[in-house]
């Protein structure tokens, strides 16, 4: 039963590590981490710019390839 143990442990150590925004004086007050997490970031924009180039220049050699009369 140690093992049930541990993972109880580790549950309830997950829960108190889970904080919720609060709310005081009409304002949200987060933490740093809760607020950055749906910022995607220059990375992504960049990924996205580099694959949606790849996948037009592959649609132009496709078209070039086969389609050209």
């Amino acid at each position: 039963m140690a093992g049930v143990e541990a993972f109880a442990g580790i549950y309830r150590h997950l829960l108190e590590e889970v904080t919720m925004a609060t709310q005081r004086h009409g304002q949200i007050i987060e933490t740093p981490t809760e607020a950055r997490q749906a910022e995607p970031g220059p990375s992504v924009l960049a990924l996205l710019s580099v694959s949606t180039g790849l996948a037009i220049l592959i649609l132009g050699i496709v078209w070039f390839v086969f389609f050209r009369t």
